[in-house]
């Protein structure tokens, strides 16, 4: 460890003067000899230095201090749930320079966000610890951070819980850190529990990490967000119910700061017309929060357009972008990130004034904790929730990539048998009938359970006999559809919203707060300007984004009998395309999702959606290198249309694809049409997906000999494209047919 500065800052666990302040320490504890001062006093002597209090008054409270006690003098496991600012990073920081002071090997800290570890990074530096960190954002800097850790420099390493499973880290890492380790901590220990609003696979890694602990090696678990079954089960996985010496601190998790509201207001025009009029009148900077990418955006490039000083954050995010956003919200730069979930976890920013969701999540664990990140630090913070029509179908999206049936977690499990050796995920892909992200969390899961062995080279079967426990999934969906249905009630509730949110957590102190919008009257109108309501409909309502071509053949399908591979030849490929909005849109997307819905009434196209899609060509015509300006090697104008047959919507495509070809005041030429059933799950993998649509596609009667007498490009008419292969692999038909150029033209993106 390193000196610490003489008045170090007050640490964003806590609001300034706070008590609970306890995340530093300097050499001069290190350099005592153990045993010669009690303890306590140790520790409350590292509390001042950290905080600059030069009284020597300031103090661990009481429940802090009992973890701290339970790991460095009796080298217990500890679980503590508590609030968002109660100080549980002071725990393990301070407990941390007293271990080391002893003796003790590194603290080890498993932690969940990048974001996450950027402040705890910076509150060791702070606090005169040498932390460092192995994570997907500096592979760069591993080696140097493993001889650092070999040569005893270390204090804190932070690791991310997707290192655990990696092979060469839990090889050659991994075992030296067990040995060598002096405390381990699991932060965010929420994601260990699939009760949890955020579990992650990759955390059940720890059990490994447990087993090869020597004795006596303290483990500390804390969470925010667990309700009794999520502390239940995380004590369970981590083993900190094994004897009755472990100590678990439930505190209340009232958050006297936030004041909470909902607004509900008609659509999305006036939720957006209400963030512009608003923006500026809610205290300090803070977080708006979206449900999907798109949404983040969208909204951001909204709200920076009206001059409102806000940055977009998502898992779309460049690292370097993230950490710079980061920045600017901590020295209050910007008046608030518009972020997904990807800024959730342990972000730290004392003085956070607001928090608003634009959106309502699907779990009240979850809204509890985003919201526990306003407040910590001031005395008032506004958080506010502005649910939408769009938020069900959300959750249905995201509810629909949980954990795969029996027979696809069968076929990997075949598939895998059947190969004889690893297989990488682009190898495996080609094999079974899932999405590469739903796949890789399926593996993890198995790894867990010891069916499947990630090695170098990729993934295999252990051999091992495996239940696929369907009771205890259907368990989980029921779990997710009552968190589902609590905060529905929660934004129509009567009572006080916080003792609302203190009950889903199992909090037995939960009262009424007297702050809320319930308890003492709504503080916000819900009315806005006309101006503003004017330029948010505006905004919604302007129609079209790109589709981007494919370029690459998914890896793997030589293996499978089909010979793509690399680059799709240029000659091949479709060229730049447009669509009418994302169904995951807050303006179109809400306008399309009830006409492309499973289900969904098949009919011609109604008349606003053709006027916009119109609208969309027009504008793709203007464009630079668009047909309408007469530019050196700008595009041509279309020449005809095409059209893909729908199953399911035949009505809508045909008619859209009739109305396009009269607009435009050119031919249509006729189908491109499936000539055998879908035979690929709608969310099946790339890989999967051209198997399927490889020799399923033919042109009509006719439509090869139009297609090559035709002196231009072509518009191909779809009404919904999800990963873009079906509209690629058209395309190759036309082009082989003698088409010049294919423009995929849709009603919606799936994303």
């Amino acid at each position: 460890m390193q000196n610490s500065a003489a008045g170090a800052a007050p640490q964003p666990d806590e609001p300034p003067n706070a008590s609970a302040n306890a995340e530093a320490t300097g050499e001069d504890v290190r350099r005592r000899a153990p045993g010669q001062a009690d303890l306590r006093a140790e520790a409350d002597a590292v509390l001042c230095r950290l905080v600059g209090d030069e009284t020597g008054r300031a103090g661990l409270r009481p429940d802090q201090w009992l973890a701290v006690e339970t790991l460095v003098a009796r080298r217990r496991r500890a679980l503590v749930v508590q609030r968002t600012g109660w100080g549980k990073s002071a725990v393990y920081f301070v407990a941390t320079a007293l271990l080391r002071a002893r003796g003790s090997g590194p603290t080890v800290i498993v932690s969940p966000l990048l974001a996450l570890m950027r402040n705890q990074i910076e509150a060791a530096r702070r606090a005169g610890i040498a932390a460092r960190t192995i994570n997907s954002a500096n592979p760069e800097e591993w080696d140097a951070v493993r001889a650092e850790v070999t040569a005893g420099t270390v204090d804190v390493l932070l690791v991310s819980p997707e290192r655990l499973n990696n092979p060469e880290f839990r090889e050659t890492v991994l075992p030296r850190l067990a040995a060598t380790t002096g405390l381990l901590v699991v932060d965010e220990a929420h994601c260990v529990s699939d009760w949890g609003h955020d579990f992650r696979p990759d955390y059940r890694r720890l059990r490994t990490m447990l087993a090869g602990l020597p004795a006596g090696v303290p483990v500390l678990a804390t969470t925010a967000t667990a309700n009794a079954r999520v502390t239940a089960d995380v004590a369970e996985q981590l083993g900190t119910g094994a004897d009755t010496g472990t100590l678990v601190l439930r505190g209340p998790l009232d958050r006297e700061s936030l004041r909470l509201s909902v607004l509900r207001l008609p659509d999305a025009a006036h939720r957006l017309a209400w963030l512009d009029g608003h923006l500026d009148r809610l205290p300090g900077s803070g977080i708006i929060y979206t449900l999907t990418v798109a949404a983040a955006e969208e909204v951001a490039s909204y709200l920076a357009a009206r001059g409102h000083r806000v940055t977009a954050y998502t898992g779309r995010t460049e690292n370097a972008e993230r950490a710079a956003a980061e920045e600017d919200l901590l020295a209050n730069r910007v008046k608030a990130l518009v972020a997904t979930s990807a800024l959730g976890m342990g972000f730290d920013k004392p003085d956070l004034g607001f928090v608003v969701h634009l959106g309502s999540p699907s779990s009240p664990i979850a809204y509890y904790q985003q919201v526990g990140r306003a407040g910590r630090g001031v005395d008032h913070a506004e958080v506010l929730l502005l649910p939408g029509r769009e938020d069900e179908a959300i959750w249905r999206y995201f509810s629909s990539l949980s954990f795969p049936p029996e027979d696809q977690v069968r076929q990997t499990l075949g598939a895998l048998a059947a190969a004889g050796r690893p297989l990488s995920l682009p190898a495996l892909e080609p094999r079974v009938e899932l999405r590469r992200s739903r796949l890789e969390m399926m593996l993890k899961v198995l790894d867990v359970d010891g069916a499947v062995r990630r090695e170098r080279g990729g993934w295999t079967v252990t051999g091992e006999p495996w239940h696929y426990d369907a009771e205890r999934y259907a368990r989980l969906a029921e779990q997710r559809a009552a968190e589902q249905q609590a905060m529905r009630d929660y934004a129509t509730t009567t009572d006080c919203r916080m003792e609302f949110l203190r009950r889903q957590l199992d909090d037995e102190k939960a009262a009424p707060c007297g702050r809320c919008d319930n308890c003492a009257g709504a503080l916000f109108a819900t009315d806005v300007s006309q101006a503003a309501l004017d330029a948010a409909r505006g905004e919604l309502s302007r129609p079209g984004l790109p589709v981007e071509p494919r370029r690459m053949w998914p890896t793997g399908l030589p293996a499978m009998g089909v010979e793509l591979k690399g680059r799709i030849p240029p000659g091949e490929q479709a060229g730049p395309g447009r669509a009418l909005g994302r169904l995951t849109d807050i303006g179109w997307g809400n306008r399309l999702r009830p006409l492309l819905a499973p289900g969904a009434p098949d009919g011609p196209v109604p008349g606003d959606v053709l006027d916009a899609v119109v609208t969309v060509l027009a504008d793709w015509a203007r464009e630079p290198g668009g047909w309408a300006r007469a530019e050196p090697g700008g595009r041509a104008r279309p020449v005809a249309v095409v059209g893909i047959a729908s199953r399911a919507r035949p009505r809508l495509v045909q008619s859209l694809a009739e109305r396009v070809a009269e607009v435009g005041r050119i031919p249509l030429l006729g189908w491109v049409r499936p000539t055998a059933p879908p035979g690929h799950s709608d969310r099946g993998n790339s890989a999967r997906r051209v198997l399927a649509l490889h020799g399923s596609l033919a042109p009509a009667p006719g439509l090869g000999e139009a297609v090559g007498a035709a002196k231009g490009p072509l518009l191909l008419v779809d009404d919904l494209t999800e990963s873009g292969w079906t509209l690629a692999m058209a395309a190759r038909l036309l082009r082989a047919a003698g088409a010049e150029e294919v423009l995929p033209l849709v009603l919606a993106v799936q994303a």
